[in-house]
């Protein structure tokens, strides 16, 4: 489907209430897939990959976080979608957020995972991606379980991008620069985001727990949860336990906004 300057791959699927899944960085919607599939079964989720992503190529110029929030917006218009449930991890967490703050007319609700304001945020500063996978000392299995989603990633970005396997050390270098110079959201901004919102990281995250903590404290509301024995990968990590918080806090905003 086209978008100002870009053509970018989407799916659409289930049926009822919206639901907009937002990618990582150097992901695709294939890293999201378990929550398609579940949450697909009792809502309308849409999923896009942004340009440098996944199916959809890559454009001229550097990714910036206001250039994401106006792809996103961009894609709700073309799909006829005045609001929606937004479930964003790690730069899609941060999209979310910005959406929630400078478009809180088209978020329904708001689930943001392994989200940062700040770079200052970042346990390391970052240097390329694998550096948002998460503190170095994960035990030896969940290491290698991180190894291995990483790897996976590359392996997607190689089988997928309309660009080719050597186009994507461009990407990582573009994250590079994203992740070290953005995003700078002050945290006083986050009073505004009225939508009912889950803040969710991990217990071996890449963003200190003291962030995270800020972030929900300075959400009205907002929802906080750790999980716990994951690091910064914990939506490929623990699928099933995050899509079943995922769940009941879209079941519990769906009945609020019923009442």
């Amino acid at each position: 489907m086209s978008l100002p300057g870009a053509e970018v791959y989407h799916e659409v699927s289930g049926a009822g209430e919206p639901v907009v899944l937002l990618h990582g960085g150097f992901c695709s919607i294939e890293t999201m897939r378990p929550q398609i599939e579940c949450l697909s079964k009792h809502y309308r989720v849409f999923a896009m990959e942004r340009p440098g992503h996944g199916r959809s190529a890559d454009r001229e110029g550097p990714i910036t976080y206001r250039g994401i929030v106006a792809d996103v917006v961009a894609y709700l218009d073309t799909m006829r979608l005045d609001d929606a449930h937004l479930l964003g991890f790690s730069d899609g967490g941060i999209a979310g957020l910005l959406l929630a703050i400078d478009h809180a007319e088209r978020v329904r609700s708001l689930v943001a995972i392994g989200a940062n304001t700040d770079p200052e945020g970042l346990v390391d500063e970052a240097e390329g991606v694998g550096s948002k996978s998460g503190p170095p000392g994960a035990p030896g299995d969940r290491a290698r379980l991180v190894r291995r989603i990483e790897e996976d990633m590359q392996r997607d970005y190689e089988r997928l991008s309309p660009d080719g396997p050597l186009h994507a050390d461009v990407v990582r270098e573009k994250l590079a620069r994203l992740w070290r110079d953005e995003p700078h959201i002050p945290l006083e901004r986050l009073r505004a985001v009225a939508s009912p919102t889950l803040i969710m990281a991990a217990d071996r995250d890449s963003i200190t727990i003291e962030h995270t903590l800020a972030m929900a404290e300075g959400i009205p509301g907002a929802q906080l949860c750790i999980v716990p024995g994951s690091t910064h990968l914990v939506m490929m990590e623990r699928p099933h336990l995050v899509n079943r918080i995922v769940m009941d806090f879209l079941a519990e905003s769906t009945r609020d906004e019923r009442d």
